[in-house]
């Protein structure tokens, strides 16, 4: 078994520590990402999408797309759960960690991609008036996520999950934006120290 990895990237790195709070330890090989090696053909083979992260299982069995890597090692690995522990949690981890995704990692992601100079090999086209039209889009689900979240809990109820990982990523990916948590989101900067300082968080 190995993981196709990308250090930089986001996707990535939510596999990676999904994998660590499961204390699970796998071969991994970087794939630079800067240097456009996942556009060339021996990983194109793997991923015809040429994305990351792939992780290549002992038959030969390739799976793509970081939750669904994750959701094959939740079902390996079930301890400690990170999709929910009842159906009705399951139900609101999966909930929100689409809500998240969709509202802070993939826009935090389009800011930086359409924005940055070192990005403009890599996104083609890179669309400058994009990336500036996610900021507000940023910053209104940063207020809503702050609105929502318990004042000393975990995204979902009082348990760390799939969707905290997903938050935590997004809201690191925003700093290549130069984008930070707002003082007065009080819950969400305290919500954000506390998961930040947990051993499974890896750069």
């Amino acid at each position: 078994m190995k993981l196709y990895d990308a250090p930089r990237a986001a996707n990535p790195r939510r596999v990676r520590i999904f994998l660590a709070e499961k204390d699970v330890v796998i071969d991994t090989e970087p794939v630079d990402i800067m240097s456009k090696q996942h556009l060339e053909e021996p990983f194109a083979r793997l991923n015809p999408l040429r994305r990351l992260p792939v992780l290549v299982l002992d038959d030969g069995t390739v799976i793509t797309e970081s939750i669904a890597i994750c959701r094959y090692f939740e079902e390996v690995h079930p301890d400690p759960p990170l999709f929910g522990r009842d159906p009705k949690e399951k139900a609101l981890v999966e909930m929100w960690q689409r809500r998240v995704e969709f509202g802070l990692l993939f826009p935090s992601q389009f800011a930086f991609r359409h924005t940055h100079p070192a990005m403009r090999e890599l996104e083609v086209p890179q669309i400058p008036e994009w990336g500036e039209a996610n900021k507000p889009k940023i910053m209104s689900f940063l207020g809503f996520l702050d609105r929502e979240m318990s004042a000393d809990g975990y995204v979902v109820g009082d348990a760390f999950s799939i969707a905290d990982i997903t938050a935590l990523v997004a809201i690191d990916s925003l700093k290549l934006s130069k984008i930070r948590i707002p003082e007065d989101l009080t819950r969400l900067k305290s919500w954000y120290d506390r998961v930040s300082s947990r051993p499974c968080v890896v750069l």
